[in-house]
């Protein structure tokens, strides 16, 4: 049975790196490439995270991708440092001092571009992180969406509330512009795990007790990656301060993830067109769902509102017991890396 081919595009982060690690443990999903773009650290940071999970994982022949540093338009935003300055808790003592010699030459977008000409019509694109480099993609070649099988996006609020401003959440705000542009102008079937939707769908902290404590190496990254979070967020639950995590477990990354490797997962959703906000002075970034056909739009997306916790709470333990594991025949990943310039 041929796998699924699967572009991963991250700032990568905590929950990032378990999104990461839930791809590479399921048995029918081949990762042809890691792009790695600014938003939870700086992309230079990105880049050694994703080398890091991949190290742990022992999936090192999987091509990385360095890409945007900053949005589209105007300055960056802070970068949080919700988890940690590097992305990764500031935990990790091990870096790589000649990691860029494990890096790609060619740029992120040109990079996934590339590929998805490739092989058109059968890679699924997961964008985890500020959604610049897939904006830049389309304006390069506006063909291109209609080139990927679908497009799965971790992002984006849908009653306004934001988790950075006031109405927005993280990954919409860092670059704004990009978000406007993906959800105006990628017609190929798209569907969008909100901030909402991974909070109303989350675990409980004796799961995320059990998952980290497994007997094995990708377990014990997630546990050391979590330690100073998890650690302030019970300090901070105590005190009934504001928390990382909040009062319940959530990887929202790794919603996005499942439901491009199990649909199934997915057991509600909403049907409709939406628009990214960008002239608001303070709904900026939000993401507005147009349930009541006022925009007159061609297109709608799926946008992902309730999943079966069990199913998600498996894909998540095999992430951790199986992600190091052979994924089979990998001849497609090593010979699809040029050395192009963006």
């Amino acid at each position: 049975m041929a796998k699924r081919l699967l572009i991963i595009d991250t700032d990568c982060g905590i929950d990032d790196a378990q999104a990461i690690m839930m791809a590479l443990a399921a048995p029918d999903i081949q990762v042809l490439a890691v792009t790695c773009v600014f938003g939870n650290a700086s992309v230079e940071n990105v880049c050694q995270n994703v080398l890091k999970v991949l190290s742990v994982c022992e999936r090192q022949q999987i091509p990385v991708f360095r890409g945007c540093g900053g949005p589209l338009v105007g300055a960056s935003l802070p970068v949080s440092d919700h988890f940690g300055t590097d992305g990764l808790g500031d935990v990790l003592e091990d870096q790589d001092p000649q990691w860029e010699k494990n890096l790609q030459k060619e740029h992120a977008v040109n990079a996934m571009m590339r590929l998805v000409n490739e092989t058109q019509k059968q890679v699924s694109l997961v964008a985890l992180g500020p959604l610049t480099h897939l904006a830049l993609a389309v304006r390069l070649d506006p063909g291109f969406p209609q080139k990927l099988k679908d497009l799965y996006i971790m992002g984006g609020n849908m009653e306004g509330k934001g988790n950075v401003t006031l109405c927005a959440e993280f990954n919409f705000a860092m670059d704004a512009e990009a978000a406007y542009i993906v959800l105006e102008e990628f017609l190929c079937p798209t569907y969008v795990a909100s901030w909402e939707y991974a909070c109303r769908n989350a675990l409980p902290w004796e799961f995320f007790e059990e998952l980290v404590n497994q007997d094995a190496p990708a377990a014990r990254f997630m546990k050391t990656i979590t330690s100073k979070c998890r650690a302030y967020s019970k300090e901070a639950l105590m005190n009934k301060r504001d928390v990382y995590f909040g009062p319940s477990f959530v990887s929202y990354d790794a919603y996005a993830m499942a439901a491009c490797i199990d649909g199934s997962v997915v057991t509600e959703s909403i049907e409709c067109p939406v628009r990214v906000e960008l002239q608001g002075s303070i709904s900026r970034g939000m993401m507005a769902l147009d349930r009541t056909d006022e925009l007159k739009k061609s297109h709608s997306v799926t946008v992902l509102t309730k999943c079966d916790v069990a199913k998600f709470s498996q894909l998540l333990m095999e992430s951790v017991r199986r992600s190091a594991q052979p994924a089979g025949n990998h001849s497609m990943s090593s010979h699809l890396q040029h050395d192009e310039e963006f």
